[in-house]
């Protein structure tokens, strides 16, 4: 029998999928429970996505895992996330290793409380001679924040003469983002139902296909990743161009 999966057009797979978890907190609510209980039950569907990426073939997969914006949330909640992230990152090592899965990292690391970064070192650094799915998690990340970031090395290099403000193009500022050396994200989805990209990828995000779901993040299933990547199929992606008619 014919599945979802087999709708798929493995010749036309995006390469590099970006996700904006959300729904988390209302999912939890709808349970009469706290906004942590709907992040952990959310580590289902980070597992399920990376496994049907790896399984199609996607060599990159950005998840926003936590927001600059994020740290005002109340430090009950932020600590659940800290912890729990930890304890993910224990105990999905071994079927990371096993899928031939690595891991990166992009954002603000250094914002993070120490044993998320020590325990994200060692995750990056044992990961590192996986050649299969890259899973590239954006913690105390925003778009806002990177472009900065980017413009601040820039102007440093000006300020020291190893750089002509005349000579600055888009790649220069595009090599020095936390994504330097990964291709921008084709598909971008987004759970939970909201229309906006909220601070996420803004310069990597110029001609990605949006696709929201109503579908809140715990809930998010491989078959919900494949019928994201087939109405992706469908599209027609003329980057700014007008395409000539078919004959």
């Amino acid at each position: 029998m014919a599945t979802i999966r087999d709708q798929i057009n493995p010749e036309k797979l995006p390469r590099h999928i970006a996700v904006i978890m959300d729904g988390n907190g209302r999912w939890a609510r709808q349970k009469g429970a706290a906004r942590i209980f709907g992040h952990r039950h959310a580590i289902q569907a980070v597992r399920d996505i990376c496994e049907g990426c790896g399984d199609l073939g996607v060599k990159y997969l950005t998840l926003y895992a936590f927001s600059t914006e994020n740290w005002s949330r109340p430090k009950e909640e932020v600590d659940g996330l800290m912890e729990l992230l930890v304890d993910a990152l224990q105990k999905e090592m071994e079927t990371l290793q096993k899928n031939n899965v690595r891991l990166s990292v992009i954002g603000d690391v250094n914002s993070l409380p120490g044993s998320c970064q020590k325990k994200l070192k060692e995750s990056i650094e044992e990961t590192a001679g996986n050649s299969g799915l890259n899973v590239i998690l954006a913690l105390s990340y925003s778009g806002r924040w990177e472009i900065t970031d980017a413009v601040r090395k820039i102007a440093r290099e000006v300020a020291d003469g190893k750089l002509r403000p005349e000579d600055i193009t888009e790649k220069n500022l595009s090599d020095r983002l936390n994504t330097s050396g990964i291709p921008d994200p084709e598909l971008l989805i987004r759970s939970g139902g909201e229309m906006r990209i909220s601070n996420f990828l803004l310069w990597q995000l110029a001609y990605t296909e949006l696709y929201i779901t109503d579908k809140f993040w715990p809930d998010f299933r491989k078959n919900d990743l494949f019928e994201a990547i087939i109405d992706f199929q469908k599209r027609e992606r003329r980057f700014g161009k007008v395409l000539e008619p078919h004959a």
